[in-house]
């Protein structure tokens, strides 16, 4: 098994994709781990019928034990799977995190934490009503790491269309739970069929809301979606010169705006460091 990148490799607080995997089937997880996602997702919940997924379990541990690394999706607490997940995972070398589906209270995000030991982040996939009422508390649980929005139940939860309008109250309820709860930007839901065009619209969309990844199901859709989520190198270059001229004139304010632009010069350097993107 070889797992070589020669990518930039993005931390997951960062991370800007996220590739589900079907973990039924391992011949596709060294492909995964060499694309230009950020990071794969081994998925042993939707994407695995409820007949092979201790299969799809073995295969998974059996491979971050061989020293691939990965996030794997766990299937939600109120299921019998849950269990065997998080038994299964629980001291396995090299698991990035879990991916936990449908989560819809605090508490799931805790007691999936403490499974795990208390030291494996988790990604909160939040995917019905009741769970982006719930998102502050979400974000704020123990053990929760960042949010994730699983836009294709919501719609089929709540009847809502994939319109941009329509997906801009849960999306911007992740984002606001997000800030509360001191997490890195939630990841949005994948976008399924349409073609590159519509993805990155859907990415810029995304980014506009203040969402700092996206779920994938696709590889190709990686430069696509770290392009648009990642600051250009002339960002990095006017964020480079705002710190650089507050610097030079003592660190003194001399308006309102210096402030804010300030800090925005600060994150975006933040992030040209994370991705690798150098200053024209």
């Amino acid at each position: 098994m070889s797992t070589d990148r020669t990518t930039h490799v993005v931390e997951p607080r960062y991370a800007r994709t996220w590739l589900l995997v079907n973990a039924a089937r391992p011949e596709l997880f060294d492909t995964a781990a060499r694309s230009r996602t950020d990071q794969v997702v081994l998925d042993v919940e939707d994407a695995v019928d409820p007949s092979r997924k201790e299969t799809a379990r073995e295969n998974v541990v059996a491979w971050l034990r061989a020293g691939g690394r990965a996030f794997v999706r766990i299937n939600d607490v109120t299921t019998p799977h849950w269990r065997d997940d998080v038994e299964q995972l629980h001291g396995t070398p090299n698991l990035l995190g879990v991916v936990l589906a449908k989560t819809e209270a605090g508490e799931q995000v805790t007691a999936t934490s403490e499974a795990l030991g208390g030291e494996t982040p988790v990604v909160a996939l939040v995917e019905s009503a009741l769970g982006i009422e719930e998102a502050r508390s979400i974000a704020c649980a123990r053990g929760a790491f960042r949010l994730a929005f699983g836009s294709g139940d919501y719609r089929r939860d709540t009847g809502a269309s994939a319109d941009d309008l329509a997906m801009a109250y849960p999306r911007s309820r992740l984002v606001v739970a997000s800030r509360i709860g001191g997490l890195p930007g939630p990841v949005d839901g994948p976008t399924v069929g349409g073609g590159l065009p519509e993805l990155r619209e859907n990415s810029s969309v995304a980014v506009s809301l203040g969402m700092m990844g996206k779920l994938c199901l696709d590889a190709d859709q990686a430069p696509v979606i770290n392009e648009v989520m990642s600051p250009t190198a002339t960002d990095a270059t006017w964020a480079s010169d705002v710190v650089e001229n507050f610097e030079k004139n003592g660190g003194v304010v001399r308006d309102g705006s210096d402030l804010p632009r300030l800090g925005r010069a600060r994150r975006i350097l933040e992030l040209a460091e994370a991705f690798g993107i150098q200053p024209l």
